[in-house]
């Protein structure tokens, strides 16, 4: 549950800020103190005692005591500086005051009416992102959730509706990826979605294994047989909002722990394996945020739940397995299970004809190496596509970069007995291979892969201070929302 926002569009009285215990500054960028920023004497000995010059502080946030016992937080934002680097400075100096576990904040935007307008957006969502409980079970534990957050210096008139609905989907998509995998299996991630689709009235379609295997989905199936239960399902959940004159259709790879199968992953590996549900938590949370925020498009949203096990029934090497498109498949790596699920998801979702397709999957480790955690990776069917993709990321403060998907690479993935190998065993440019593999499910439709490195991040990314981070929730979106605004960019008429 997020923070009740209250709004006060004058500067703070020395009355009003002495009646709270923590407070942030967001200065607007200077060379030197203003006298038109409250409260500066602490900050200025606070500079002198560390030997900073006022403009570090938009890289190196401070936090001292004010004469009344209260903590305070200053920071400094630069309007040349990126939404990535805004949103950083502001976690950072946020964070400072979080640490306490405080039940309000007051945010202070001084400056002129550009800066307190962009600053007080950037605080809010950082604030509200942050504040909320994340699941944690500790017999004992000092986290609260933050309830109130003040802002001084700005008023937006409708109190961030956007924001608050962004903020809501990320919320939801990092709660899930957080929850153990003994809570979230894919039954009772099922029993969350109907939860979540009866409370924003999303028409749901589940294709259980039984249907699943009648319908001739092998590859979902493949991964999906080596569970003691059978609880794996694709979920579609269906929005149509008045007025959208679109169909985006987002996929999400929710495997909910990933033992590696038979190509058993090491320990160290494997730890931290029921987070590859992400790329589901994901595309939920970008469905819940368009629908709170009343965004004017259609939306499907597919989600492919199940577990790799390791068991006698688990599928192996060797195995060819036909895919529900018809493509004969070799598998060469059992611990290439997502690839499997998405091939028959993406294939339902494509036969759907969206305007657009967009897959989301913590797929490759070679991404990781790729990019590291800081960045995710984009592939796309077209390069105007690719540029939306990178400019939706600079929009939002999730930050991607576009790989090239060239069919020469399918070489890699001939097989002697089948239509395609799974994978190769060497894993070189297996981010690229695995797109390759994707595009031959989704069809014809226009369509963007998104490999979720920066799905976690040790001590947060961007506006998120936890280590799971929720990356994509916000960069799809930006893109949905420049969709909205730009209703022929995606044509492949114009394209």
């Amino acid at each position: 549950m997020l923070a009740r926002l209250l709004q006060h569009a004058d500067a703070p009285t020395g009355a009003a800020l002495r009646k709270h215990s923590h407070i942030l500054f967001l200065l607007p960028n200077a060379k030197q103190l203003s006298d038109g920023w409250p409260d500066c004497a602490p900050l200025a000995a606070l500079l002198k005692r560390r030997r900073m010059k006022v403009g570090e502080l938009g890289k190196t946030p401070l936090a001292g005591s004010l004469g009344n016992g209260a903590l305070a937080a200053w920071g400094m934002l630069d309007p040349g500086k990126s939404q990535f680097e805004s949103q950083t400075a502001v976690r950072n100096a946020l964070q400072l005051l979080l640490a306490e576990n405080p039940r309000e904040v007051a945010i202070v935007v001084p400056g002129d009416a550009a800066h307190r307008k962009y600053a007080a957006e950037v605080a809010v969502y950082c604030a509200w992102v942050n504040g909320a409980l994340l699941p944690e079970r500790k017999k004992k534990t000092e986290h609260r959730p933050l309830t109130t957050i003040h802002v001084y210096g700005h008023r937006d008139p409708n109190g961030y509706p956007a924001l608050r609905a962004r903020a809501e989907g990320l919320l939801l998509c990092r709660e899930l990826t957080m929850l153990p995998p003994n809570e979230l299996t894919p039954a009772s991630y099922r029993d969350r979605i109907r939860q979540l689709a009866r409370q924003h009235g999303w028409k749901h379609e589940e294709y259980d294994l039984k249907r699943l295997r009648k319908m001739g989905a092998g590859a979902f199936c493949a991964v999906a047989q080596g569970s003691a239960d059978d609880d794996a399902a694709i979920v579609h959940l269906r929005y149509r909002p008045r007025h959208a004159r679109q169909t985006v259709a987002l996929v999400g790879k929710g495997i909910c722990f990933d033992t590696g199968g038979h190509n058993l992953k090491p320990a160290r590996y494997m730890h931290g394996m029921h987070e590859d549900m992400n790329g589901s938590a994901v595309a939920l949370g970008i469905l819940l945020a368009a629908t709170r925020a009343a965004l004017p498009a259609n939306i499907d949203c597919w989600m492919a739940l199940a577990q790799n096990h390791i068991s006698p029934k688990a599928y192996k090497q060797n195995d060819v397995v036909t895919a529900l498109n018809g493509t004969t498949i070799e598998v060469t790596h059992t611990d290439a299970e997502g690839r499997m699920v998405l091939a028959d998801t993406l294939t339902l979702a494509a036969r759907e004809k969206p305007r657009l397709l967009v897959d989301f999957a913590t797929l490759t480790g070679s991404m990781h190496v790729a990019l590291g955690d800081r960045y995710s990776g984009v592939f796309a069917t077209t390069d105007e596509l690719a540029a939306q993709a990178v400019t939706a990321g600079r929009a939002s403060g999730e930050r991607v970069c576009a790989f090239p998907m060239d069919a020469d690479y399918d070489s890699a993935l001939d097989s002697k007995i089948a239509d395609v190998k799974q994978c190769t065993l060497e894993g070189d440019a297996d981010h690229i291979l695995a797109t390759r593999f994707l595009k031959r499910f989704a069809g014809e439709v226009p369509w963007i892969h998104v490999d979720l490195s920066g799905s976690s991040c040790k001590g947060g990314l961007g506006a998120v201070a936890s280590d799971v981070t929720g990356f994509g929730v916000a960069w799809g979106l930006s893109l949905l929302d420049s969709m909205a605004r730009n209703l022929s960019a995606l044509d492949p008429t114009t394209s």
